[in-house]
């Protein structure tokens, strides 16, 4: 079974913890994380731009001038979209986005993103995360003692008020909870530092 150290919030290592060999040790299938980090992508779009065609734009009714012995091109009339104010070509109408996977897919594809940054020693497990105060320069403080790069993800076990206003100041710093995790915010940060508590409701909820 894999194995990190445990530290606290001082940045002291305190002990060793072992990881689910389930989660933490699986096959990396880079394919379901392409799937499912597209998905996830698609899905953020909303899907509401629209543009008129030819014929939405309003006026143009009328031919501009008469079919042939002007030696002009033969037009109709003037919302074609070679013309200012005419119409788009091929416009972009209100779609839906998006690209359903699997639930085992969204399964193997997390647990892929997890054993990437086991393998990469990118995982830093906490023993606790509590602030007596929601003030963003305590939260960078316990960063900077763990080492944090400029872009890590802070996974908590569930929704924590307190935590959320220490760190929502904090470029590049995401903070999540066990319910919220994704395979997209995994691989976009360069750090994987979770509590040890959230460890354990990760591998109750996403091991099977």
């Amino acid at each position: 079974m894999p194995k990190v150290a445990l530290t606290n919030m001082r940045g002291e290592t305190i002990g060793e913890i072992e990881l689910s060999e389930e989660l933490f040790g699986s096959d990396v299938n880079t394919a379901a994380m392409h799937l499912t980090v597209r998905s996830y992508l698609a899905n953020q779009r909303q899907g509401t731009k629209s543009t008129k065609t030819r014929t939405e734009v309003r006026g143009g009714g009328r031919k501009i001038y008469r079919q042939k012995g002007t030696g002009n091109a033969r037009h109709h009339g003037n919302r074609a979209p070679q013309f200012r104010h005419g119409g788009v070509v091929f416009a972009p109408k209100p779609r839906d986005f998006v690209v359903t996977v699997p639930r085992k897919i969204r399964r193997l594809a997390l647990k892929s993103a997890l054993t990437c940054k086991a393998q990469d020693q990118e995982i830093t497990v906490l023993d606790k995360l509590a602030l007596d105060a929601a003030k963003t320069k305590k939260m960078a403080e316990v960063l900077k003692n763990l080492g944090a790069p400029r872009k890590a993800l802070v996974v908590v076990p569930a929704s924590d008020e307190m935590l959320l206003r220490a760190t929502r100041n904090l470029p590049g710093i995401t903070l999540t909870h066990v319910g919220s995790l994704n395979v997209y915010d995994i691989l976009a940060h360069e750090r994987f530092i979770i509590t040890q508590e959230a460890v354990r409701l990760v591998e109750e909820v996403y091991a099977s």
